[in-house]
């Protein structure tokens, strides 16, 4: 065995060069994302969420007002959207983007049975929401930001929805990824990399020591 090739043995089998190479490794890994809810999407409309999530609140702080478009990313059962569709009037809309075509059927129902007609439905992609360019005024992710498998990916093709100065609000709760809920300093950091700068930060949302508000603009 020639000189140099023990040498290069060597460097593969030594713990304290490998080491490096294995941690760039884990460092590019996912993290641990939450499985998006599929169950009865009627729970989220519990009565007195509104005022444990003071939702008027919320919308006063994202400018959501007559005329404003909003988009409700992952909507659910569309409770928030309905909300967003008052405040915005008959000369604003909301976009209510979910992947769950089941939520979008259900929000389709609900617009129609509630008489609501500024509402309109985008089946979204994990790593597009898939609304139109300059779209919205504001967006609201309402306890669904952890369930964002690609979340960097989404939020970059996000940003050519937005007009100018357009508000960005994360309603989460402190987690893991898988616990249905992640660290805020995740969020902001995975913010920061997909051309977002963080504009407020607030925890007045169920004032449980565990949920925050995170509000960002493009950067």
């Amino acid at each position: 065995m020639s000189a140099i090739l023990r040498r290069f043995l060597i460097f593969l089998i030594l713990p304290g060069l490998t080491l490096p190479m294995r941690a760039q490794a884990a460092a590019t890994e996912p993290r641990a994302t939450s499985t998006p809810y599929t169950g009865d999407l009627a729970r989220f409309d519990y009565p007195d969420r509104d005022k444990k999530l003071q939702v008027d609140r919320v919308m006063d702080t994202l400018g959501i007002t007559a005329g404003k478009n909003v988009a409700d990313i992952g909507a659910g059962s569309g409770w928030f959207t309905v909300r967003a569709s008052k405040r915005v009037g008959a000369t604003g809309a909301v976009l209510a983007e979910d992947i769950n075509p089941l939520a979008i059927e259900y929000i389709g129902k609900r617009i129609s049975k509630e008489n609501i007609v500024n509402v309109r439905t985008v089946l979204g992609r994990p790593d597009d929401p898939m609304l139109p360019p300059e779209s919205v005024d504001a967006v609201v992710l309402l306890k669904v930001y952890h369930e964002i498998a690609q979340p960097v990916a989404f939020m970059k093709k996000l940003k050519p929805a937005l007009h100018a100065g357009a508000k960005v609000g994360i309603i989460d709760r402190n987690g893991d990824g898988s616990n249905h809920g992640l660290d805020h300093a995740i969020v902001e950091k995975e913010m920061d990399e997909a051309g977002f700068k963080l504009a407020g930060t607030y925890d007045f949302t169920k004032a449980d020591g565990e949920d925050y508000f995170l509000v960002f603009v493009a950067k």
